[in-house]
């Protein structure tokens, strides 16, 4: 059987993805994890950078990823917008009009796009000011329209032209978008569009929603295609108002012909309302004298929803939806001297030692130990190892801060597989050497073998606060006990439901990450 998932299932599905983000039942997060992509182990790889592998999606990986976590960000509805691509206005170019009936028969007829979420319908100006072309100035017997030379400019409601130039378009205002967004949202290749356009109490998009709402206004269809000038109709008809009839009530459009009987202009002097389809009643002027074969076609060009405005989504097809976290060091959770080569986004991460949602601004995922004194130079992603209890504890580095003398690490199962065969093929050691042990608070010291680098822990520290030169108070933006602190998450909580693999990205103390993910229903 034939079958199409719908251009409206798709917007439906973003529009529901932006709502359980901003359901306050939900945390979502953008993190950022595997700081050692290049030392070959499980889901590693040496030639990572260079020949950057796909995502595996099983459970085996995600629950690895989990492992290799380092930091998360929350999404809040202030970091997610709809997008939808970018058609910035240009002096000369041709731009097609909206129409309700473009299809794999009727395309349309600059882009030859079989759907009209393709076509160039809409533009951007210079001001991030959005528009709908109502018209092009295109007929049946010139399909392209014209070239557009006058960039729209205006915030009336009503469309209108952009200038005296006579180009033919007719501009229909939308939204503009906000300096905030455009800081965070803005790209080469996309526009952010408004959030809750149904409900927002913002004025302007209170003004545009309710003039496109025809149930307030009355006034729906704006465009009046004139496919067909057809012959025969009444000669030189100036201004003659006819209905336009169907399933609606109300629209009249306004005719002008020429000598031979053909349409040559149409107006439209009251949209209506209710309208699915429509036929201009062109019995007035002379249909009856008309013969077969020299009949005109008029299509009304009928609105999405109410009207242009009314729903912003299903008119601009917003089936994308970009997310946005900047990472930094302002609360000691995102270390400057970390790398990562994963992106992701998780939900529902959970508290440590507990099964509640992690709700707070963002989260620390690796261990963390506060060295007393250490000597040496560490290397970000190296294995560090310390004597315990019960044998070798073993984990990565993902961040070592010489002023406060705070190292961070994780501990991932390719500590733990067999080093030859990086699985779960036997080895000698296995009873050993397989186990996860963690770090302990005891006078063993920490080291890292390959760079060198020892320290001692500091089993007298207690808090989330150091003061290392007695005259700076520095948070560590997690919670020590004898020198160790845990993640401020579950390890492999919540539901992994992005991921991004990328060559190695090195961070300093001079940049700022800012993360744009776009998802695409």
């Amino acid at each position: 059987m034939a079958a199409i998932v719908t251009d409206q299932f798709r917007i439906l599905n973003a529009n529901n993805f932006v709502e359980t983000v901003e359901n306050s039942t939900n945390s979502y997060y953008v993190f950022l994890g595997l700081d050692n992509p290049t030392n070959v182990g499980f889901g590693r790889t040496s030639t990572w950078d260079t020949n950057t592998p796909n995502p595996v999606d099983n459970f085996n990986n995600m629950s690895h990823v989990g492992d290799t976590m380092m930091f998360g960000k929350k999404v809040t509805s202030a970091n997610i917008r709809r997008l939808v691509k970018r058609v910035n206005w240009t002096q000369g170019s041709r731009y097609e009009m909206y129409r309700h009936d473009y299809s794999i028969t009727n395309l349309s007829p600059i882009t030859r796009s079989a759907r009209l979420y393709d076509a160039t319908y809409y533009v951007m100006n210079k001001n991030y000011d959005v528009y709908i072309c109502i018209d092009n100035g295109a007929t049946g017997i010139s399909t392209t329209g014209n070239a557009s030379q006058d960039e729209p400019l205006f915030t009336d409601l009503e469309p209108s032209r952009a200038g005296e130039s006579g180009d033919g378009y007719i501009w229909k205002y939308l939204f503009t978008v906000p300096p905030s967004d455009i800081i965070k949202f803005d790209s080469t290749e996309y526009i952010s569009v408004p959030n809750n356009w149904s409900s927002s109490t913002d004025v302007q998009i209170q003004s545009v929603r309710e003039n496109g709402d025809s149930d307030l206004n009355n006034n729906q269809i704006k465009k009046i295609y004139v496919d067909q000038q057809g012959s025969g109709y009444s000669q030189n008809v100036v201004g003659k108002e006819v209905d336009v009839v169907g399933d609606g009530t109300g629209a009249k459009v306004v005719l002008d012909t020429n000598s031979s009987g053909q349409i040559t202009k149409t107006i439209v002097s009251a949209g209506g309302k209710d309208y699915s389809f429509g036929m201009v009643d062109l019995g007035p002027i002379g249909n009856s004298a008309v013969s077969a074969g020299n009949y005109a076609k008029l299509i009304p060009i009928i609105p999405p929803s109410k009207g242009h405005g009314f729903d912003l989504y299903k008119e601009l097809g917003t089936d994308k939806i970009l997310i946005y976290a900047r990472f930094d060091d302002s609360t000691r959770d995102f270390p400057v001297d970390t790398k990562f080569a994963q992106i992701g986004i998780v939900k529902n991460p959970t508290v440590t030692g507990s099964a509640t949602t992690f709700t707070d601004n963002q989260y620390s995922s690796v261990n963390s130990v506060k060295l007393s004194t250490s000597s040496g130079s560490p290397t970000i992603g190296e294995k560090i190892q310390q004597t315990v209890s019960e044998g070798t504890a073993e984990g990565y580095i993902v961040s070592y801060s010489t002023d406060t003398k705070v190292l961070k690490y994780y501990q991932d199962r390719s500590l733990y597989f067999n080093q030859t065969t990086l699985d779960q093929t036997d080895y000698v050691g296995v009873t050993t050497e397989a186990k996860v042990l963690s770090f302990e608070s005891s006078a063993n010291n920490i080291v890292a073998p390959a760079s060198g680098f020892q320290g001692s822990v500091d089993t007298n520290f207690t808090g989330i606060s150091t003061n290392p030169t007695g005259n700076k108070l520095i948070p560590l933006g997690v919670n020590f006990t004898n020198g160790l602190a845990s993640p401020e998450i579950n390890k492999g909580s919540g539901e992994i439901i992005y991921l991004d693999n990328r060559p190695t990205i090195t961070r300093n103390s001079r940049q700022k990450e800012d993360v744009k993910i776009i998802l695409e229903f």
